[in-house]
């Protein structure tokens, strides 16, 4: 038996005026979603708790099986991860923005227009600290205008702030330590040091000249947020003997997939945005499968449509992904293959952010006790069989399905 894993980052949402009451999801047309839940049995997921916004990296460690509450050390691990380091102990890693900011520091744009920060991959391969030499900094663009950042050297720690104020409009921040350990102190010395040196580096590169005559807003500094280290976790493969794959292109979600074990794909096209090509992501999970016991399958664009506040983009995303789905459905040996569509979070469009509302869950397969859900959708599914679950039980019961989990007691 196999069994994949279709999570849709941010799909669920709130009901919304300008879908006459309606969420993106019952406002989709989705006909094979909806064929899932019909064919399967759904509930909702809280995906770390009732009422809690769950941020990207600890969201997806909970649909992998791990409680965020206990294995949680900070996202900028996972961003590193899924970029390739290999870390080591005592490393120390940051997720970060290229952004725009103003002579006095005043961030204008956090994204800088969504610049591609590949482009800058080789001028920031060489990084030297004055104060500090003899840490070793690796500065690493991974999708769009994100970046991670590792520190490698003697007496780290990710007990440090952020510099990004998470908005517009306020100054870039100075790391400060988050507890009163010498390494957090000079953590965050080293984490201010660099936060001045690569404003300096972004503000003299050449293509801020060209950018600026053409309206766009200059590269100018870094933000860096989340320090980490990995996450304390054992690999599913270790505890339960499921080998995992993972295809998806956002670094948090592959780093998370790569430290609990699963080898990870990419599929040409795969952009990580609205724009990405779902029907290639299939492609592959209909190739890979036969090797693996469980495919982890993330599509991304559905998150950016709420977080740019466009409930149509949104839609538009959701049909996309249901084309996806139907080529699974067409193309996959379902006696054999479990298949459960969920998403991480929900993200709503209006407040353009994560929140605390639980997600829609369906599940199909050959001994599933299905139920009278007919839609995929977070009012529907709330109807199901599964009830309300937290995120961490659902790999359990996938696993179970599987014949790999061990009865407890005697």
């Amino acid at each position: 038996m196999k069994a994949i894993i279709v999570v849709g980052d941010g799909l669920a949402d709130r009901p919304l005026k300008s879908l006459s009451g309606r969420t993106p999801l019952e406002a989709a047309l989705k006909e094979n979603l909806d064929a899932v839940a019909r064919e399967g049995v759904c509930g909702i997921m809280d995906v770390i708790g009732p009422g809690r916004p769950p941020g990207s990296d600890a969201a997806n460690l909970a649909l992998l099986g791990y409680d965020p509450l206990e294995c949680y050390r900070g996202r900028g691990a996972l961003e590193a991860l899924g970029a390739g380091v290999d870390l080591r102990p005592g490393d120390v890693a940051f997720r970060g923005n290229f952004a725009c900011v103003d002579e006095d520091g005043v961030v204008v744009d956090r994204r800088a227009g969504r610049v591609e920060g590949s482009i800058f991959s080789e001028y920031l391969s060489e990084i030297r600290l004055v104060s500090h030499p003899d840490v070793e900094v690796k500065v690493l663009p991974t999708l769009g205008h994100r970046l991670a950042v590792v520190l490698r050297g003697e007496g780290l720690s990710w007990k440090v702030s952020d510099t990004d104020p998470h908005r517009d409009g306020m100054r870039i921040l100075r790391s400060i330590p988050l507890d009163g350990s010498q390494e957090a102190w000079r953590t965050a010395d080293i984490v201010n040091e660099l936060t001045q040196l690569l404003r300096e580096l972004m503000s003299r590169h050449p293509i801020n000249r060209e950018r600026v005559e053409m309206g766009l807003p200059p590269v100018n500094a870094i933000l860096l947020r989340g320090a980490g280290e990995p996450p304390a976790i054992r690999p599913l493969k270790e505890t339960y003997g499921v080998r995992g794959a993972c295809v998806a292109v956002t670094p948090t979600v592959r780093g998370a997939c790569r430290w609990a074990g699963f080898d990870l794909y990419t599929a040409p096209g795969a952009t990580g945005g609205v724009d990405t090509d779902a029907l290639s992501k299939a492609k592959v999970v209909e190739r890979i499968l036969p090797e693996y016991d469980l495919v982890y399958l993330h599509i991304k664009g559905a998150d950016n449509a709420s977080h740019d506040g466009d409930p149509h983009l949104k839609i538009k995303v959701i049909e996309k992904i249901d084309l996806m789905v139907g080529y699974l459905l067409e193309k996959i040996d379902w006696s054999e293959t479990y298949m459960a569509v969920t998403a991480d979070h929900t993200t709503s469009t209006r407040a353009k952010e994560h929140v605390g509302d639980p997600v829609p869950l369906a599940l199909k397969g050959p001994e599933v006790r299905a139920d009278e859900v007919d839609s995929f959708s977070e009012r529907s599914c709330a109807r199901g069989g599964l009830g309300r679950i937290k995120g961490k039980e659902l790999m359990p019961i996938i696993l179970d399905l599987l014949g790999k989990m061990e009865i407890f007691g005697s």
